[in-house]
């Protein structure tokens, strides 16, 4: 039996605890009662949280693209391409985080290309919704609907969740609303799932289903500790092995949708990896974890910082951080501007640094620093004709390697080895990742076509 990670189809709720249970601390609990003759329920703490969780039902049209091959050109008119439109319905759930202003969050996946989107409350009411901005990398949207007589989750820290905290899921999976299950955090700072740019998952037991996408995860005290994404199971099922964004990226991320009308993501301009065995004897390290700083970009806020390559990034913010990807994962959901403090060790002594972040949404780099058969061009974060995003051509010399290849002024790099990138952070990512032959997707005008590099 293959194993696959998968989006949901459609959303719900999911609720987790972020405390243990102690003899001496039931009282304190609201899902106990305090009359003796009552066993334990969870029944108070979901009476108040459920109202926060909403569906969501959306309604629009799928356009898809299609290459016309040059000899049955002449059957469709001579386009390059031939567009069919498809419409097409869906559900989900959502999160009310502000009662006062309507806001929702829930699943970029859910809501993508949606012309409508309306909100279901429990009490049967049914509302238009406005989207405010999402964040395809990281699968968040922000919703927004008339904020009349709501109720809210209150946001916990999700740096304090730990492994063995229980976790209760509350949603519609298959189309049954209000349904509950419970189970325990699994695991925490998943990553390299590749469901996402930015992954940092918490990873729980709670039965999960297709249907249980933009849900919310809450402690036992009814605090919003992370919103579901996707489940790892053969054909869609629940296994027991599911993944939440963790709530303090939530916010990060829907701050900036807030201000900005966009996620303008951090950049820290590092490239590194995980440690490991193999590392740490090579480069006698006395620590197991952490992120090991290849190399630092130049002009960017690592550089400016004082960041080198061979220092190995132990802490952001105080808080502990175990792998490269769980510290790109937290930088790129911080707002660019930020400031954040990192402690790191350099030939075994511990040093903290304060670092602005610089914007990764305004990066022009040259090529040769991201690959040498690119070596020639100059890499801005840019937009298809199409509109979408991808990382642009703008600026090539001739005769160079990257012209060799193929590449001309103008193209739109969107895909490596038919994963699709956004941002130049992202390409340096893909590449750093790829062994073999590079297949790069490429976007001129209005075709479509892929460049080999070996």
């Amino acid at each position: 039996m293959n194993k696959i990670v998968n989006r949901f189809a459609v959303a719900c709720c999911v609720v987790a605890a972020s405390m243990s249970i102690s003899v001496s601390s039931n009282a304190a609990l609201p899902f106990f009662s305090t009359d003796k003759n009552e066993v334990p329920s969870l029944a108070p703490m979901l009476d108040k949280a459920t109202p926060a969780i909403v569906s969501i039902s959306v309604e629009g049209t799928q356009v898809s693209r299609q290459k016309v091959p040059e000899m049955f050109k002449h059957f469709f008119g001579g386009p390059n391409e031939q567009v069919q439109e498809r419409p097409f319905k869906g559900l989900g759930s959502g999160v009310i985080i502000d009662a006062k202003k309507g806001y929702v969050v829930t699943n970029n996946h859910v809501v993508d290309n949606a012309d409508e989107i309306t909100v279901t409350l429990t009490d049967g009411r049914e509302l238009k919704a406005k989207k405010l901005g999402a964040d395809a990398q990281s699968d968040i949207a922000l919703l927004k609907i008339e904020p009349e007589n709501l109720t809210a989750v209150p946001l916990a820290d999700s740096d304090a969740l730990r492994v063995g905290d229980f976790v209760v899921a509350i949603g519609n999976p298959f189309g049954l609303s209000q349904t509950v299950t419970s189970g325990i955090v699994s695991a925490l700072g998943r990553s390299g799932l590749n469901i996402g740019g930015y992954e940092d998952f918490i990873q729980t037991d709670a039965a999960i289903n297709r249907g249980n996408s933009g849900g919310a995860l809450v402690s036992l005290r009814g605090e919003l500790v992370g919103i579901n994404t996707a489940i790892f199971g053969p054909n869609g099922g629940n296994v027991g092995i599911g993944f939440a964004i963790p709530s303090n990226m939530m916010k990060s991320l829907v701050d900036q949708i807030i201000e900005f009308g966009e996620v303008r993501r951090g950049l820290l301009g590092v490239t590194g990896q995980d440690i490991d065995s193999g590392l740490s004897e090579a480069m006698n390290l006395k620590v197991s974890k952490g992120a090991f700083v290849l190399e630092v970009s130049a002009d960017s806020a690592a550089e400016k910082s004082g960041i080198q390559a061979g220092d190995i990034i132990t802490e952001m913010n105080g808080k502990e951080i175990d792998s490269f990807q769980e510290l790109r994962a937290k930088i790129g959901s911080i707002g660019a501007g930020s400031e954040v403090e990192l402690t790191l060790l350099r030939k075994g002594k511990r040093k903290t640094i304060e670092v602005t972040l610089g914007d990764a949404t305004q990066v022009t780099v040259v090529a040769k620093e991201i690959h040498p058969a690119l070596e020639g061009a100059t890499l801005t974060n840019g937009k298809t004709k199409q509109g979408d995003d991808g990382i642009v051509i703008s600026e090539l010399e001739s005769r160079s390697p990257a012209a060799r290849i193929g590449l001309q002024d103008g193209d739109v790099i969107i895909g490596v080895n038919r994963k699709k990138i956004d941002t130049v952070v992202q390409l340096r990512s893909e590449l750093d990742d790829a062994k073999g032959v590079i297949a790069l997707n490429i976007k001129r005008g209005l075709t479509s076509l892929y460049l080999v590099i070996r």
